[in-house]
């Protein structure tokens, strides 16, 4: 696709108007690859705003049914949606939101098997996911395949996001050496502000676009965070770490 057909300057003017991105950006947009893992509270609100921006290929991978405690905070599904596959329920909203994009659906977890292939076809991966095992993986094969990779966790009324972009900054690997335990504390365990995770999807989203049209400052070597109950963001800085096994040899 070399220039917007007259539908698609019109739904994607508020987009055209703003500097660096014009026509050109917006054909970026829709030529764009971008995988989202988990299709939950994180995903939910990341993949919306990638359709309606007009990323044009979004990849979904989530091997989990919609249940009706997922309801309070992962907003591309409904009641109506209940025991659907949760991959199922978020392209139908997606494409109903936005029939110019093309969903790509892995009903299936990710995991040792199939990460690297999955990841392979996209640009750069979006974290959407609730447990670092499967975030190690994403963040080995971002590493090994040059993708960037926008990390985003939720737990009570915080959340952060750091975006990983392979030889610029550190990894997932540099801050957290280790999977933490299966005891660590999670939204399972001890519960999640449903707009908590609104507001670090958006945040997600809005730093894929921003690698893809090559704009403003990507959250590299800063991991922000945001408290709910302060209503306050801030940034930790944190170095690339060269003893990193996972990024510490590459340039």
């Amino acid at each position: 696709m070399n220039a917007l057909t007259e539908k698609q300057f019109e739904r994607y003017k508020r987009n055209i108007l703003l500097d660096g991105v014009g026509s050109q950006g917006q054909v970026k947009l829709l030529q764009a690859k971008v995988l989202v893992v988990g299709s939950g509270g994180l995903g939910s609100p990341a993949a919306y705003y990638l359709a309606a921006a007009g990323v044009g290929n979004i990849g979904l991978v989530d091997g989990d049914r919609v249940d009706l405690s997922n309801l309070q905070r992962q907003i591309l599904h409904t009641t109506s949606d209940l025991g659907r596959p949760k991959t199922d329920s978020a392209r139908d909203k997606l494409t109903a939101l936005n029939p110019d994009i093309h969903v790509i659906c892995f009903n299936e977890w990710l995991g040792e098997d199939n990460y690297r292939d999955i990841i392979t076809g996209f640009d750069l991966v979006v974290d959407g996911t609730d447990n670092f095992a499967t975030r190690f993986l994403i963040n080995r094969a971002c590493v090994e395949q040059r993708k960037p990779y926008i990390f985003g966790g939720v737990l009570g009324y915080t959340g952060q996001v750091m975006t990983i972009i392979p030889g610029r900054g550190p990894c997932l690997a540099c801050i957290f050496r280790d999977v933490p335990p299966e005891s660590a504390p999670s939204c399972a365990s001890i519960g999640v502000l449903g707009a908590v995770p609104g507001m670090i999807g958006t945040a997600e989203a809005a730093e894929a676009v921003k690698l893809i049209l090559g704009l403003g400052e990507p959250l590299v070597g800063r991991l922000m965070t945001y408290d709910a109950l302060t209503m306050r963001f801030y940034d930790i800085e944190i170095g690339r770490d060269q003893s990193c096994p996972i990024c510490g040899s590459i340039s």
